[in-house]
């Protein structure tokens, strides 16, 4: 009877198999780690875009988001939206997309901005930070002192900030104008420095008959050293006639002020005056904060 050769086989454990085996381990060890580090230098020289959206809607609060972000850090673009907070349903979304560049200087960042229809050009920001305190400052393409309309936005987008806008459906446009503006915090809040004047123009609101109501013109306005905003809200034409002061400090918005109806507009403008205020007659008294 004949018997089959038995086959050598060579166990897994041999050393011999393991000596063979060690250059091609250390070469995928090596590609692994080539891979790892080629990784980690791109994400340093190309964060994404992404870092910078979580960092806005940080800061904001989730007030402010760039969605569906792309590209990187230093050059990308995002959907702008506005909403009432992180986790809050209302939100607003602008068609067009914004567009930024990232670029440093001797001693920060510089930003320039666009986005098709809302902001006139493009926007420049420049960004310097120091120990414990940064710097936000407003320029013009020039690089001189900022002065001119920045952009132009719906009203219709503040409804995304949730009550009371979102019952007001504000219509109309936002027009926000700055000069030689300048942000600046030490850990105490913001204070600013030069002017801004957001104009509301051509308002209207659904719970309001008369359309549009008028425009309207809130100027921001910084002191020389530290202190609160000072803020003035005034009528620049309309059948609803808003007038009134107040002031941003690390507590929040506090102003007081008064709406009242053109002469043959009572009646039209009777309920939204009960709405908005106190009344006092003819008078709503406004108070926030």
């Amino acid at each position: 009877m004949l018997r089959r050769p038995r086959l050598a086989v060579t166990p897994l454990r041999s050393p011999r198999l393991r000596a063979l085996n060690q250059p091609r381990a250390a070469g995928k060890r090596w590609w692994a780690l080539g891979l790892l580090s080629g990784s980690l230098l791109a994400v340093l020289v190309w964060p994404p875009a992404t870092w910078l959206a979580r960092a806005v809607q940080s800061a904001t609060h989730g007030r402010l988001i760039l969605a569906e972000a792309q590209g990187t850090l230093w050059q990308g673009s995002a959907l702008t939206v506005l909403a009432a907070g992180v986790g809050m349903r209302d939100a607003m979304v602008l068609p067009s997309r914004l567009h930024w560049r990232v670029a440093p200087f001797w001693g920060g960042l510089r930003l320039k901005l666009t986005q098709a229809g809302m902001l006139s050009g493009t926007l420049q920001l420049e960004w310097r930070p120091g120990w414990k305190q940064q710097q936000l400052a407003v320029l013009p393409d020039d690089g001189g002192s900022a002065s001119g309309v920045v952009g132009r936005w719906p009203a219709g987008w503040l409804e995304g900030l949730g009550a009371p806008l979102n019952t007001l459906r504000p219509g109309g446009e936002l027009q926000l104008s700055t000069q030689a503006l300048t942000l600046h915090s030490a850990g105490q809040g913001w204070q600013m420095q030069g002017q801004a004047t957001l104009d509301l123009l051509q308002a209207s609101s659904r719970i309001a008959t008369v359309a549009p109501l008028g425009s309207y013109r809130i100027r921001f306005s910084g002191p020389q050293g530290l202190g609160p905003v000072q803020l003035s809200l005034a009528t620049l034409e309309g059948a609803l006639q808003l007038s009134g002061s107040g002031q941003i400090d690390p507590q929040g918005l506090h102003l007081r002020g008064e709406a009242q109806a053109a002469p043959g507009f009572e009646a039209a403008l009777n309920n939204l005056l009960n709405i908005i205020g106190r009344r006092e007659g003819a008078l709503s008294r406004i108070s926030i904060g």
